[in-house]
């Protein structure tokens, strides 16, 4: 059972015009944090009558992975191994698509997709379409340290992934009435994929190092048409990280966060438009995509974290070595 966190949960409306504004950023007031972690379950959330043993259920999952990406980063870890870890996480928590819980494509099946990147070593690695990894996360990172490759897909993927010894399961070990129970009434509703589920997790995480990683894994849309590959396993665009710049991961609409490369736009914007990771971040997300397209988890080389999206709201919580915890649902 787990244990029950008490974080507080903002409840008001959004609009797409005003995303949450803290404080403004001043690195350059206050030395480089000596860590920071950013997390995202994702930019298609529950609505604010749900019951609140399920919202609970979320925020403990939250901040049971912002504990754990803490315990690692304070102990010296790598931003790469909190950034694994912490996903891992998530792709064991069937309250999220990603791993156990993913949603079903429109054969009634899971196709899984994740990717991994070192900000320090420009380093990357990918998995796309694969259905009995059971954490697609950490193939990723195999891809990116024992080949010389960056994407595996499908077959070829899991044929990998029995050479590196990673585990593979049944793709039973992915179901949940929950998301059979939203397949089905998909299938009789629509023969569409959902855009509205967007269920994507993410981490990113700068390291006592100094050392910037991202990663971001997914089940997909509900309905998915049969091989189809969002923004999740493409580097630049649901992940990218550049130790010079901030780390990325994305949820939502993964064929607009595509198009737009958002991952690697939103570093451009900081190295050569000057802007700090919130401004960059912002004239992404509000300007560049459309409203409900999704959002992002970022952190620049200096700690400073910004969450920004354009739906209604998004799952995701933030750590420090200031002292920062926090768990949001809405914004």
């Amino acid at each position: 059972m787990r244990a029950r966190v008490c974080v507080v949960v903002l409840l008001a409306s959004l609009s797409c015009s005003a995303p949450e504004a803290p404080p403004p950023e001043t690195p350059r007031d206050r030395p480089r944090l000596e860590w920071s972690i950013a997390v995202h379950g994702g930019a298609g959330v529950i609505a604010k009558d749900e019951y609140e043993s399920v919202k609970q259920d979320y925020v403990d999952s939250l901040s049971e992975a912002l504990e754990l990406g803490k315990s690692v980063l304070e102990s010296g870890g790598t931003s790469l191994d909190a950034v694994e870890q912490v996903v891992v996480h998530l792709e064991n928590d069937p309250l999220f698509n990603a791993g156990k819980g993913a949603v079903f494509n429109h054969e009634g099946r899971h196709e899984l997709d994740a990717s991994i990147m070192d900000g320090r070593t420009m380093a990357c690695g990918a998995v796309a379409g694969v259905r009995t990894v059971k954490n697609p996360i950490t193939l990723a990172r195999k891809v990116m340290e024992s080949s010389e490759h960056v994407l595996f897909a499908a077959e070829g993927a899991e044929r990998f992934a029995d050479h590196m010894g990673v585990a593979r399961v049944e793709p039973e070990y992915f179901w949940t009435e929950q998301r059979h129970e939203q397949w089905k009434r998909h299938q009789e509703e629509s023969d569409e994929p959902d855009f509205s589920a967007k269920g994507t997790v993410g981490v990113v995480a700068l390291d006592r190092h100094g050392n910037l990683a991202a990663g971001t894994s997914t089940g997909g849309l509900t309905g998915k048409a049969f091989g189809r590959i969002g923004d999740s396993p493409i580097v630049g665009a649901g992940t990218y990280a550049d130790n010079r710049t901030c780390a990325v991961s994305g949820t939502g609409v993964g064929e607009e966060f595509i198009r737009y490369a958002v991952g690697h736009r939103i570093s451009a914007l900081m190295e050569y438009g000057g802007m700090t990771v919130r401004q960059a971040a912002e004239e992404v997300v509000m300007k560049v995509l459309q409203p409900g397209d999704g959002g992002v988890i970022t952190v620049d080389h200096e700690g400073n974290i910004a969450m920004v999206f354009n739906t209604g709201g998004m799952f995701r919580g933030a750590a420090d070595s200031g002292g920062r915890f926090e768990v949001a649902i809405w914004e």
